[in-house]
Formats: C-alpha cells, structure tokens, sequence
C-alpha cells in the first residue's frame, strides 16, 4: 500500500509518500480501507517534533473508511462496516489498523467524508460545551478562531444551547463564516484588542467562558476577557505552547479558573465514547450541526495541506483522500 511517513522531525516536507507494508490485523483489531483522513493540528505536532513521536511514522489520527478483515477476539464489527475513529495513530495511508474499541459506526445517513471530517473535533466540541463548561442559555461564550473547523462547530453547538457567541477571525471572508454559523458578535483580533472589545460588547462584565484552541497569542486575551469565576478551556495550541503561568494571575483576573482538557480523558470507556459519537452522528443527521469541509487532498499532497494548514489559509476542516 501506499501511506505518508515521517522519518525525520521537520517543516511539512518531510512529509514522504512512499511504498508501506500493508498489516495484519492483530488481536482486537480492523484492517480498514480508508475512505477520507482527518487533518488536524496536533498532525503538524508530532511531525515537527513538539509531540514526541517514535521515528518513523506515518501521522494522522482520524479518519472513515470500510472495514476490509477482522483480527482474532472482535466482536461487534465485521467485513463491510463503515466505521470512524479518532485518536488512533496511522490514518494517512490507503489501509490503516484501527483497534475496535476506538471505532464507531458510522450511521446510514452521514458519508465517509462528513464522518472523517467530524469525529475528532466533534467530540473534541461536545465534551468542552457539554462537560468542560456547560453553557447555558443566556450566557456568552468567546470562541477563538471561529471560522475554523472548531470555531465552527463550537460556535453552532454554543447557540444550539441557547447562549451568546463571541468569535475572532482576522478576514472579512471569515466573518461571514463565522456569522453563517451562528455568531452574534465578531472582533477581527488583526486589528481589534480582543479583550477591550469583549467588555465594550458585555457591558464590562466579561464573558462566561472562552473555548481557546489557540493558545500562545490569544491566552492573555482570553484571560482578560472572563467575568469574574469565568472559565478558560484552553484545548489546544495552533499558535504554538502557553508559556508557565503564575497561578496569582488567576486571582488577579477574577478568581477565574484554567483547565486544559483533551479528548483522551473525555471518551475513557466504550459507553463514553459511544454516546458522545452517537450524539454528535445524531446532531449531523439532524441538521443541527453542519459539518463544513475546507478542502481535500489527494493523498501524496498532506505537505500542501500542512502548509495551508499552519499558514491560515483555510476554514472549516481538511481531508486526505486515499
């Protein structure tokens, strides 16, 4: 078969498209031919080297597909299911293995590419406005990046629970998006202070919760932002990692509080990762929330789409296409 490796630590063009043996699947696993693979951002991580990988290896982490053979001991799946997955290594390649108890069904009415578009992110939006901080109607949530494949997703599922949005964007072009998906108020944070322009839109209050998947440039921002007991769910770090933060600073911006959540501690059991994915399908199926794909790719071009990716050039989310 045919897949990306990374043999060395670098910029995106140490992204090869080379020759791979195609695996057995092992005990508890699924061979599966891959229809569509997630591009995310903790990818241009482990590639760089900021998340350490064993070298070599081939990245991405989500993805949708067809079940092709079935390893010893698994129940539940066979030849032929379409099935998702998150968080699992290997899914830039044409076949991937995918152990069971990471892969979820993917319903009759959502196709490979909106499931391989949706899983990580989707469940990464449900657990933060569902467990993380629980918004509620009447409140305001700052979303950073907001025209972004979480931006957007965020954004709608904040107003399916009847609360406010807040979302930065830097273009005219991404303002529109960002306001298609729901958002009340936008502040181009290229040539906006975010924070002054969040009191001027609450009242001086601040808001309720800043979901910030950004990270080194908009942390401080985010901070001053809160209302007092406010929370900031930092999930991730586009801009690259928070330097320490003195845990007084908390205090001094209203007794608010800092978490920094991940996917791993939020889908911990089956039972766990099958109902925030059967939610998220249902959510899609629905209508409630639309899944916006960016762009694809065909497989041998992940350098173009890391590229575009780092350099903000895109909106909504990215694919690989085997």
């Amino acid at each position: 078969m045919r897949a990306i490796r990374v043999a060395a630590n670098g910029g995106p063009e140490v992204l090869e498209y080379s020759e791979a043996e195609l695996p057995d699947p092992g005990p508890g696993q699924l061979l599966v031919e891959v229809a569509a693979a997630g591009v995310n951002f903790i990818d241009t991580y482990q590639r760089s080297g900021i998340y350490s990988m064993k070298l070599p290896f081939t990245p991405g982490s989500e993805g949708a597909g067809k079940v092709v053979a079935v390893g010893p001991g698994v129940t539940g799946f066979g030849v032929g299911d379409r099935i998702a997955w998150a968080m699992v290594p290997g899914s830039y390649a044409e076949r991937a293995l995918v152990p069971a108890d990471k892969a979820v069904r993917v319903p009759d009415g959502v196709d490979d590419q909106t499931a391989a578009a949706a899983l990580l992110q989707g469940l990464t939006a449900h657990y933060l406005i569902t467990s993380t901080y629980p918004v509620r109607t009447g409140e305001t949530a700052l979303v950073h990046a907001a025209a972004g494949g979480m931006g957007l997703l965020l954004t709608q599922l904040v107003k399916s629970r009847g609360a406010n949005v807040i979302g930065t964007v830097s273009t005219p072009e991404k303002e529109e998006l960002a306001r298609e998906a729901g958002a009340d108020e936008i502040i181009r944070y290229t040539e906006e202070d975010v924070a002054e322009e969040v009191k001027d839109l609450t009242d001086g209050r601040g808001v309720d919760v800043v979901y910030d998947g950004v990270g080194k440039t908009t942390f401080d921002a985010s901070l001053a932002s809160l209302r007092p007991r406010g929370m900031l769910a930092l999930f991730g770090a586009s801009s690259g990692p928070v330097p320490p933060v003195d845990p007084q600073r908390l205090n001094a911006a209203g007794s608010v509080f800092l978490t920094r959540p991940s996917l791993a501690h939020h889908i911990l059991t089956r039972d766990e990762l099958d109902s925030r994915a059967n939610e998220l399908f249902g959510w899609i199926a629905s209508g409630t929330l639309k899944i916006r794909i960016g762009g694809t790719y065909p497989l041998p071009d992940a350098r173009r789409a890391h590229e575009d990716l780092e350099g903000r050039r895109t909106t909504g989310k990215l694919l690989l296409l085997p």
